[in-house]
């Protein structure tokens, strides 16, 4: 069976992949449908779901709530997607550097690993934004600091294991390049392990920073983020609950679309796990 056909009757990962291209789509199109995000009426606030002109309602400013949310998708997505590609290629990078030369360069990274580790995410954006100001750069930094570590720590133990083996320990003796047998041999064996575990910080990315905007120290007004909308609507919640509701359904779809995924992949692209449950279902 193909790849393909097997991805498709995973149902996981077809209903993240649905929930995950809707949301893509509302970030894409909703802000040129529902118009401007920063656009004041204060004579239409918490105006309720379902309003004629405001299908979402507003805020507490008038503004689209519609209009904000979907804007909002699109933050969300710039810092996963940024802090994720950031976190694989430079966390799958040391990793295999760390996994595979051992000795003192081992202990050094290995050692900067469990000191970066050791500082909880909140505290790292804190003292990203004080060093360079608030924003979406210092939540992209912070957050990709931690999941480049979180990676990091992974890759190098797939990598002690995968360096022993034979075919690893044949083109050592073959007097293949140390380059070489990184790309060739170990790499391919480690990336799948790298991208389901990057398809979890995605989400780990999507939760930090609504936190993060949250307390503020993600994006500024007036540009609009899911976690600020949550932190605004939260003091209306016996108006208009609404105001708070909506961009947090949100963040749970985003966040069970990437879960959902990585599930999937995982299952796909594991060769044991995906054995295991063949032979389950032979039974």
């Amino acid at each position: 069976m193909s790849r393909f056909r097997r991805a498709l009757k995973n149902k996981q990962l077809v209903i993240g992949m649905i929930i995950a291209i809707v949301i893509v789509v509302l970030g894409i199109v909703g802000p040129a449908v529902f118009g401007d995000y920063s656009k004041q009426d204060l004579l239409r606030g918490h105006k309720p779901v379902g309003t004629p002109g405001d299908f979402f309602g507003t805020d507490a400013l008038g503004r689209s709530l519609a209009a904000r949310a979907t804007y909002g998708i699109r933050i969300s997505l710039f810092v996963a997607i940024s802090v994720t590609g950031l976190a694989m290629v430079v966390g799958t990078i040391i990793g295999l550097i760390a996994g595979y030369v051992k000795g003192l360069v081992d202990g050094v990274i290995s050692l900067l690993i469990d000191f970066i580790w050791g500082f909880p995410l909140i505290l790292v954006a804190v003292l990203a934004a004080a060093s360079i100001g608030s924003g979406l750069l210092p939540v992209i930094l912070a957050v990709g600091l931690v999941n480049t570590v979180a990676i990091a720590r992974v890759v190098r133990g797939e990598v002690l294991g995968i360096s022993e083996k034979d075919f690893v320990v044949a083109a050592k003796a073959g007097g293949y390049s140390t380059m070489r047998i990184l790309t060739k041999h170990v790499a391919p064996n480690v990336i799948p392990v790298a991208l389901v575990l990057s398809s979890y910080y995605v989400a780990v990315a999507i939760i930090a920073e609504a936190a993060l905007s949250f307390v503020g120290l993600g994006a500024q007004a007036p540009l609009p983020s899911l976690g600020q909308m949550v932190s605004e609507g939260r003091n209306y919640m016996r108006l208009n609950h609404w105001e708070s509701t909506i961009p947090g359904v949100i963040i749970f779809a985003m966040v069970l679309s990437v879960s959902l995924i990585g599930d999937g992949l995982r299952d796909l692209l594991d060769p044991r796990l995906r054995t295991a449950l063949e032979r389950a279902r032979a039974k």
